[in-house]
């Protein structure tokens, strides 16, 4: 049986390539059907902000990856509802449909539960 993944997206979408490759190995993950979730965390909760202007700063969209997940089986999306409100995000106006927002201790569960856990 395939060891379960847990990738946790640390890096707002602008800020460099860790915030593309996490989505990359997630979709890729999941198109072979492996035991993997999302969790998006510090600025990671960026990218679920909708409405962004990637082309304004010369980066690629990654809402289309975003809006990809559940095409790819990808359920288990997950944002740390810590850095959500420190950033004045709202879980409720967010870019992608079925993000669970989880306390930090909740987090802590979530990260216990995989196998593997890669962080960018």
């Amino acid at each position: 049986m395939a060891k379960s993944l847990l990738i946790i997206s640390r890096q707002a979408p602008w800020s460099g390539p860790g915030a593309k490759e996490a989505l990359d190995l997630v979709l890729a993950g999941g198109a072979f059907d492996l035991p993997i979730a999302l969790m998006f965390m510090d600025d990671g909760v960026f990218q679920l902000v909708p409405g962004q202007n990637a082309a304004a700063l010369q980066q690629k969209n990654l809402q289309a990856n975003l809006q990809a997940l559940s095409l790819f089986g990808i359920d288990d999306v997950f944002a740390c509802s810590h850095s959500l409100a420190e950033r004045g995000i709202s879980p409720a106006h967010l870019a992608v449909d079925d993000v669970h927002a989880l306390s930090t201790d909740e987090v802590r569960a979530l990260i216990d539960r995989f196998d593997q856990v890669i962080t960018l």
